[in-house]
C-alpha cells in the first residue's frame, strides 16, 4: 500500500461520517455499472465494503453488537417498505405457495444443509456430537432465508418481468422468509451458548427435549407474530384513517413509528417481531383508504434504499478478506450444495400439491435463491453471544452470501428467459409525474401519429373508448390540458385515464 494513501485513510478514520458519506456517494455511482452490465447493485455494496476494510484500504470495523443493533432496524425498514408495496389482492392467487415456501421451505432448507454440514464438518470441528448437531442446524439456520431485496434489484437492473404469478409469489416468499430465518437462528444460538456454558453440563440438552422445544418455540414465534401483525395491521388503518395530518411525510413517519411499535411490542411477548411487521405493513399497503398513499411509499424507498446500502457497506467491512482462506473450501461446497439441492428439493416439496403451477415454474422459483444481507447479518448473532468458532462461522456465510450472488445474480435472467417465465418489460409509463387513485382507473400514455387524425384534428375528433380520458398533453416542452376544440399534431403526447365508470 502506497504510504500516502495509508496516511490519509488514518487521517480520515477520524472523520467517520465524511468517510461513510464518501463511501455512500461512491456505492451510488456503482449502481450505473450495475444496471449497465446486469451486476447485483447490492454485491457492488457488499464488495465496496469489503476492499473499504482494514486488508485492502485499513478501516477498521468491528464492532460486531452495532452492525448487529443497525442491521436489525434496516431489515426492519427493507421489510416494512416491501409489504407496504404488496397488495394482497395480487398475492392471493399465490398466497398458500408462498407461505409454505417461507414457513416450511425455509425449515427444509435448513434441515437438509445441517446434514450436509455434519457430514462435511463433523470431523473438523471436533465437538461432541450432540453439541456438533446443535452448531450445524444454527449455521443451516442462518443460511435458510432468501433476499428479497437482492432478487428484485437484479429483475429491476435486466428490466424483464415474470408470468404466471411468478413475481407476487418471489415477493411474497423472500420477503416473508427472513422471520423464520431469524427465529430459527436465534434459538439455536440460545442452545448451543448454553451448551458452551460452564456449568450446564448436567442440564439436559438431549435430542429428545431440545427440538420438541425449538419446534413449539418456532410455532409460537411464528403464531404469535402473525396474530399481532393482523391486530396491530387493522389499528394502524384504524388511526391512519381517522387522524388528519398536514402532510404526506408525517403519514409516512407515523407508519414507520407505527411498524417500530409493533415489532418491539411483538418481540417483548415472545413472538416474532418481524414478521408482525411484515403482515402489518401488507394490511396497510392493501387498503385503498390510507390518504398519500403514493407518496409515503416514494418516501419509504428512498430511506429503504439508505437502509440498505448501509447495511450492506458496513457488513462488508466487518469482513476480513485475509481469513478466508481457511474457510472457503467449505463455503464453496456448502453454498454448492444449497443452490443446486437443498433449495431445489426444499421447493418441490413445497410446491408438489400446486398441480396446476408449471414445472418450468418450478424450476425457476427453485433458483431463485439468492443470500443477502439477512444471512450475513444473522452470523454476527454467534459473534456477538461470544460462541466459540464464530468468526468462521462468520467468514463461511459471507463467502456462500458472496457465491450466490455471484452465481445466481448474474444467471437469474438468463435462467429465466430459458424457462420461459420472463419476458422484456414494456417502455416505461410517461405520465409526466401525475399519480391517481388505482380505483379511478388505470394511466397509460400515448403518441399521436398522423393515422390517429385522419377523421379529424381537434380532441373532440379523437375516437375514444367510453369511459376513456385524455389527462394532460404535452407538445415540446409544453403542457397544454385538453378541451374539445383543441387542435392536435402527430407526436403529441397524451397521458390517457381508462375507467370502468359507466358515467358520460
Amino acid at each position: 500500500m502506497i504510504p500516502l494513501i495509508a496516511e490519509s485513510l488514518s487521517f480520515l478514520s477520524e472523520h467517520a461520517l465524511l468517510l461513510l458519506a464518501i463511501l455512500v456517494i461512491f456505492a451510488l455511482l456503482l449502481t450505473k455499472i450495475g444496471y449497465k452490465f446486469g451486476m447485483p447493485t447490492l454485491l457492488l455494496f457488499l464488495v465496496l465494503g469489503l476492499v473499504a476494510g482494514k486488508d485492502v484500504m485499513g478501516m477498521s470495523f468491528e464492532n460486531f453488537a452495532f452492525a448487529h443493533y443497525i442491521g436489525e432496524f434496516a431489515i426492519s425498514i427493507i421489510l416494512l417498505t416491501g409489504g407496504l408495496q404488496v397488495r394482497y389482492s395480487h398475492i392471493k392467487p399465490v398466497f398458500r405457495q408462498g407461505v409454505l415456501l417461507s414457513t416450511l421451505g425455509v425449515f427444509l432448507t435448513a434441515i437438509f444443509t445441517a446434514v450436509f454440514i455434519f457430514f462435511l464438518l463433523g470431523s473438523r470441528l471436533s465437538l461432541p456430537r450432540h453439541l456438533l448437531v446443535y452448531v450445524c442446524l444454527m449455521i443451516a439456520s442462518i443460511l435458510s432465508s432468501t433476499d428479497s431485496t437482492a432478487v428484485f434489484s437484479v429483475m429491476k437492473g435486466t428490466k424483464i418481468r415474470l408470468k404466471e404469478h411468478l413475481g407476487p409469489l418471489l415477493e411474497l416468499e423472500s420477503g416473508s422468509n427472513d422471520p423464520m430465518a431469524l427465529t430459527l437462528t436465534i434459538v439455536f444460538v440460545r442452545v448451543v451458548s448454553s451448551v458452551q456454558s460452564p456449568g450446564t453440563l448436567t442440564a439436559d440438552y438431549s435430542y429428545a427435549t431440545v427440538l420438541p422445544t425449538v419446534l413449539l418455540t418456532v410455532f409460537l414465534q411464528i403464531g404469535l407474530g402473525f396474530a399481532m401483525g393482523l391486530v396491530m395491521g387493522k389499528l394502524s388503518i384504524w388511526l391512519l384513517r381517522k387522524v388528519k395530518l398536514d402532510a404526506s411525510p408525517l403519514y409516512a413517519i407515523m407508519i414507520l413509528a407505527l411498524g417500530i411499535a409493533t415489532n418491539t411490542l411483538t418481540s417483548i411477548l415472545q413472538g416474532n417481531g418481524l414478521l408482525a411487521l411484515y403482515v402489518m405493513s401488507i394490511a396497510i399497503g392493501s387498503d385503498d383508504g390510507i390518504p398519500f398513499k403514493k407518496e409515503i411509499i416514494k418516501f419509504f424507498d428512498g430511506i429503504t434504499w439508505l437502509a440498505q446500502l448501509l447495511m450492506f457497506l458496513m457488513l462488508g467491512l466487518l469482513a476480513s478478506p485475509s481469513q478466508f482462506s481457511t474457510a472457503l473450501g467449505p463455503a464453496v461446497l456448502i453454498g454448492l450444495f444449497m443452490i443446486f439441492i437443498a433449495r431445489p428439493v426444499s421447493v418441490f416439496m413445497c410446491l408438489a400439491p400446486f398441480r396446476k403451477m408449471s414445472l418450468r415454474s418450478k424450476f425457476f422459483v427453485s433458483w431463485v435463491g439468492m443470500k443477502g444481507a439477512g444471512p450475513i447479518l444473522f452470523a454476527t448473532a454467534p459473534v456477538v453471544a461470544g460462541l466459540e468458532g464464530a468468526s468462521e462461522i462468520f467468514n463461511i456465510v459471507f463467502i456462500i452470501t458472496l457465491l450466490s450472488m455471484v452465481i445466481q445474480g448474474f444467471s437469474l435472467p438468463y435462467v429465466g428467459k430459458l424457462l420461459k417465465v420472463s419476458e422484456p418489460e414494456g417502455p416505461k409509463l410517461d405520465t409526466f409525474g401525475m399519480e391517481f387513485p388505482e380505483e379511478m382507473g388505470a394511466l397509460h400514455d400515448y403518441t399521436l401519429t398522423a393515422e390517429d387524425l385522419e377523421h379529424g384534428d381537434t380532441v373532440r375528433h379523437m375516437q375514444m373508448a367510453h369511459g376513456t380520458r385524455i389527462i394532460m398533453i404535452k407538445r415540446d416542452n409544453d403542457f397544454v390540458v385538453p378541451h374539445g376544440s383543441l387542435k392536435l399534431y402527430p407526436g403529441d403526447k397524451m397521458v390517457i385515464l381508462e375507467s370502468d365508470s359507466s358515467e358520460d
